[in-house]
This record gives C-alpha cells, sequence and structure tokens, in this order.
C-alpha cells in the first residue's frame, strides 16, 4: 500500500497501527489530500482483524474566512512566514493540505511527523522544496509532496496573533 498521508490521492481505508503519542497504543487516525479523515468507528475493516474499525467522513474547511494570496502577501499584513523541514516517516508526513489558491493545512495528525516539525491547521503553503505553490491547488501540491524527497522543506504563512 502507498503512503499513509494527507497528500495521498486515495480515499481507501488504510489502517496503521504505531505507538501513538507518548507511548499509547492502537491506530493513528490518517488522512486525505481532500481533507477526509479516517475515524475509529463503525465499520471499515473486515471483522476478524484485531486493529479497531474506522470509516470515512469529509469535514469541513479550518478556515473561518476565505484569504487571498494578496493578502498573504501584503507587507506588514498579519500572517508571518514559518518553514518546517518535515520528515516522512514509513507511512507519510502526517497532515492534510486542502483549498484552492491558495491552499491551506486542513488537519494535521497529532504524533505524525508534520506536528513534531511544528506544522498547524489553517496555515497557508508557501512553497514545497523550494517550489512556490502560493498560486496551485492542493492537488498539485499534493502531487509535488508525493513525487518529490522523503525529507519536505515547506514554507507557510501563519496568522499572528494580535
Amino acid at each position: 500500500m502507498g503512503p499513509r498521508t494527507a497528500v495521498t490521492p486515495s480515499k481507501e481505508v488504510k489502517a496503521a497501527t504505531g505507538g501513538g503519542c507518548g507511548g499509547q497504543g492502537g491506530a493513528r487516525l490518517r488522512s486525505c489530500s481532500d481533507g477526509s479523515r479516517y475515524n475509529k468507528r463503525g465499520a471499515g475493516l473486515p471483522s476478524n482483524s484485531s486493529s479497531p474499525s474506522l470509516v470515512l467522513s469529509n469535514p469541513k474547511s479550518v478556515l473561518k474566512r476565505p484569504v487571498s494570496t494578496e493578502e498573504l502577501q501584503t507587507p506588514g499584513g498579519p500572517y508571518v512566514k514559518k518553514t518546517f523541514t518535515i520528515v516522512g516517516d514509513a507511512v507519510g508526513w502526517g497532515f492534510v493540505v486542502r483549498g484552492n489558491r491558495p491552499c491551506h493545512i486542513q488537519a494535521v495528525e497529532p504524533c505524525g511527523p508534520a506536528a513534531a516539525a511544528g506544522m498547524k491547521v489553517c496555515q497557508f503553503v508557501v512553497s514545497v522544496n523550494g517550489i512556490y505553490v502560493l498560486n496551485l491547488d492542493y492537488r498539485t501540491v499534493s502531487h509535488l509532496i508525493l513525487t518529490g524527497p522523503r525529507t519536505v522543506v515547506m514554507e507557510v504563512m501563519e496568522e499572528t496573533n494580535h
């Protein structure tokens, strides 16, 4: 099976068991590039499986309001640029990219590589591995991440707290 990451183009339900945060056992939540998220409930895996059952749901956008690329680039505006280096693990990077010009971080797996690097929801993706992506949609950004190296360097814009 391919990587379990927010940028996976497949909507197939994938269960990955791991240590979890703080040594807790159980499945870690997985997400897709379209913002779908796998939750622990209902059916989804064969009944003879010892793993918890997972179902697919499609959450609403995490953004409180639409943001334009011009607003993100306004000097002195309420956004600050941050750079993250995310080393993917055996199954992915642990975040969801969603949106259309600019795309944003829809979800971050709490125990995944992206969270460990400091990535948060509602950040806007500016570049991926040195490629400017502020004017691209999430499918194109997802493709860049999936076809790039295991280590992803991402620049994002985050709203400052005023």
